[in-house]
């Protein structure tokens, strides 16, 4: 047999069946245990040398009914990202934080209310829905990112041209490869990085964030917050699915791609990983790349999961009409609600 469709199919069902098998010989905190370490092997969690924060302010300007910082600081491997810190206008000295992670596009500038140029957007937003700025209006700090390949952080010949909504992730993806670093680990890294910074500020009430990731941005989202429980609050929108379901089952970027996750783990499972804190799908009826039937696959995995954890009331989901969008008309006031609870310790 030439043709590698079949043989593709007989691998993933081989390595469910491992999995399984597995699953059958182990209790429930072994199993999390396993996926855990899986994860981080995959991540490399702790083996990119950490560089120190060592913050910088680049630029503060204020707005009607915001304040927009532009940061920077270290991260790991000796980069240092930039990052705009958008801020309520108001009376209050603390405010509780939350980390905006984008998704393809041109960057946190599309989500933090900016064309690419950094000129303020004027009309309806697009796609992105300018999450971050709308967190903001919900009363949090919310610290953006950029993450690695996109905006300002992609390779030179990327960024010729005009180019605005393209990204490197194919040649750093690939050259990263070469290294033994994957892309994702890396992304994730950084994103913990900006909780230690976001956690060093002064204006920041608590010992932890909230977090809101949108497609890519999601998947840095969900793989940080199942490492770091100072991640008390999540919402995935239009990424939570299966492997099977979505980045296997149409071409996706390279960088949806973990290297050895089947080895240990279906996506719902890693997902499963930020049970018992608090976890909100969001996701589009019409997404074409990340498929409802299988965000239900993963929804109803979800649900049962977090029932055996005593903790069903910290799972919601919003299913919307519409495609590959955010739509946070009920995620904004979910993780709202859900970081006044963890502030209260109820």
């Amino acid at each position: 047999m030439w043709n590698p469709d079949d043989l593709m199919e007989q691998l993933y069902r081989s390595y469910d069946r491992q999995r399984a098998q597995l699953r059958e010989q182990e209790n429930a905190q072994q199993t999390r245990d396993r996926l855990k370490q899986g994860l981080a092997d995959s991540l490399q969690m702790g083996k990119l040398p950490q560089e120190e924060l060592r913050p910088v302010l680049l630029e503060r300007l204020e707005f009607e009914d915001h304040i927009r910082e532009r940061v920077e600081f270290g991260t790991v491997l000796g980069f240092c990202v930039p990052a705009y810190v958008l801020i309520p206008k108001g009376n209050k000295e603390r405010y509780t934080a939350a980390l905006a992670l984008h998704g393809h596009g041109y960057g946190s500038r599309q989500i933090s209310g900016m064309l690419p140029d950094g000129s303020q957007q004027t009309g309806e937003p697009d796609s992105h829905g300018n999450y971050a700025l709308e967190l903001a209006r919900q009363g949090f700090l919310v610290v953006v990112p950029e993450l690695f390949g996109f905006g300002d952080r992609r390779l030179a010949e990327d960024q010729q041209d005009g180019k605005v909504n393209n990204s490197s992730c194919q040649a750093l993806t690939s050259h990263l490869m070469l290294y033994g670093i994957s892309i994702a680990g890396l992304r994730v890294q950084e994103a913990l990085r900006a909780v230690d910074y976001v956690l060093s500020r002064e204006d920041v009430e608590g010992d932890g964030v909230g977090c809101f990731g949108f497609s890519g941005g999601a998947l840095v989202a969900s793989y940080a917050a199942a490492m770091d429980e100072r991640i008390k609050a999540t919402v995935l929108c239009a990424f939570p699915n299966t492997f099977k379901g979505s980045i296997m089952h149409v071409r996706h970027c390279i960088d949806n791609y973990l290297p050895g996750a089947l080895a240990y783990g279906e996506l719902p499972e890693l997902m499963g990983l930020i049970a018992p804190r608090a976890l909100f799908i969001a996701s589009g009826k019409q997404d074409r790349i990340f498929p409802v039937a299988t965000v239900e696959t993963a929804i109803g995995y979800l649900q049962e999961l977090y029932a055996e954890a005593g903790a069903a009331e910290k799972l919601g989901s919003h299913l919307y009409e519409g495609g590959h969008q955010v739509n946070g008309s009920q995620a904004y006031p979910w993780l709202a609600r859900m970081m006044a609870i963890e502030s209260s310790g109820i």
